[in-house]
């Protein structure tokens, strides 16, 4: 993936007008608006089933599977495809399993219909970030801060329009809202997009040789554990506070916990600056810095008050999204060879620990209560910022 880690300021990315960036970022947004909304109606849903929190949470992150396939298999065949075309495609064909979603008959379905939301999510994020950085040239830096921003927007937003959608249509039906979204992204590509010619990769070997040089790569295997944890960690939090908030003694309503997801904002203002802070002092410390911020997040979030809840979330979410900033420009900057492979691997990585994290975390949710699920969480971002003070530049000359 191109380096998303080091934009410049948000207000305006160099060399790209206003218009400009606001298309670019409203691309990002309804790309990855499906991945984390329904986290904010996981409650509704848990009860539409009759699943446990730990059920509906995996079914849910089920997505997460989709993107870590198709992250990989899209890195393989993207020189070969004109890029407006098959991200036009990839959005269209995702309104598909968006809106059977109303409609699914049971969980199984329901899981099943989210990888295949997560294989055209992925497809498009990636096809877009290639497509950002052929097109723009000279002005990348700028395109890429303006796509990571509608990415991070896509997880406030998202929420908060699912909980409103839901509370007025009910949770399953909210879906059929959002697949009216993924085809005005469609849309948007078709008509605001310039088209390019396929840029093939002059490949040695099978596209095994790729990944296997990535994998022999000590510095990269841990950056790809890191982006493993960080995402363990997040969805972890992420999927399973709504059942804590809206129960007693805050029993929040549906309403009122999609405002709770406002705890993003701060993190559409932090992330951006990723890339200046790694230039300052290296990606070992703004990576593992971030995570202990996360850290500080975790342990506010086991005070039973409302606001210590809300600034624990609020803190867990800029340092996550700060680390993964780092983390994901460390591997373009120190991958050799196949850079497409390297990106591949660590998304793969990334969305894998999305799946993990909804496992794992839910089992410790269900079977020891909160407590236990934070405590697994603090253990997996604690080893990530551990394993982060090793992140170093590299020098292509030794």
């Amino acid at each position: 993936m191109p380096d998303i880690a080091h934009p410049p300021p948000m207000t305006r990315p160099a060399g790209l007008s206003v218009q400009s960036s606001l298309l670019i970022a409203v691309i990002g947004f309804l790309t990855l608006v499906d991945l984390f909304a329904t986290q904010a109606i996981l409650p509704s849903l848990a009860e539409h089933y009759g699943v446990s929190p730990s059920q509906i949470g995996l079914a849910a992150n089920a997505s997460t599977l989709g993107m870590a396939i198709s992250g990989l298999l899209v890195g393989v065949i993207s020189g070969a495809v004109e890029r407006k075309r098959a991200i036009t495609i990839s959005l269209a064909l995702l309104a598909v399993p968006t809106a059977l979603l109303s409609f699914a008959p049971d969980l199984t379905i329901f899981a099943l219909l989210r990888v295949t939301q997560g294989l055209f999510m992925a497809a498009a994020f990636t096809l877009t970030l290639a497509h950002l950085a052929e097109r723009c040239a000279a002005r990348t830096a700028g395109a890429l801060a303006a796509y990571v921003t509608g990415v991070v927007a896509s997880n406030l937003v998202g929420r908060l329009t699912a909980a409103y959608v839901a509370s007025l249509v009910g949770a399953e039906q909210s879906f059929l809202f959002f697949a009216l979204l993924n085809l005005c992204g469609a849309g948007l590509v078709a008509v605001a997009l310039d088209r390019n010619a396929p840029q093939p990769m002059a490949r040695k070997g099978s596209f095994w040789t790729g990944w296997a040089e990535q994998l022999s790569d000590g510095p990269l295997r841990r950056t790809f554990a890191i982006g493993f944890l960080i995402l363990f960690g997040f969805i972890g939090v992420f999927t399973y506070v709504g059942f804590v908030l809206m129960r007693p003694p805050h029993a929040l309503s549906m309403t009122a916990l999609g405002l709770v997801f406002l705890v993003f904002l701060p993190s559409m203002f932090t992330t951006p600056l990723a890339g200046t802070m790694t230039g300052r002092v290296g990606p070992g410390i703004a990576a593992s810095s971030s995570l202990a911020l996360a850290l500080l997040g975790l342990a506010l979030l086991l005070v039973p008050n409302l606001l210590s809840i809300i600034t624990g979330l609020a803190l867990v979410g800029v340092g996550t999204f700060f680390a993964q900033a780092v983390a994901t420009g460390h591997v373009g900057r120190i991958a050799r060879g196949d850079k497409v492979a390297a990106s591949g691997l660590y998304l793969s990585s990334y969305y894998c620990g999305g799946l993990a994290g909804a496992a794992a975390i839910g089992f410790l949710f269900d079977g020891f209560g909160w407590t236990a699920a934070i405590g697994g969480v603090f253990v997996a971002l604690g080893l990530a910022a551990i394993l982060a003070l090793s992140l170093r530049p590299r020098k292509f000359d030794e």
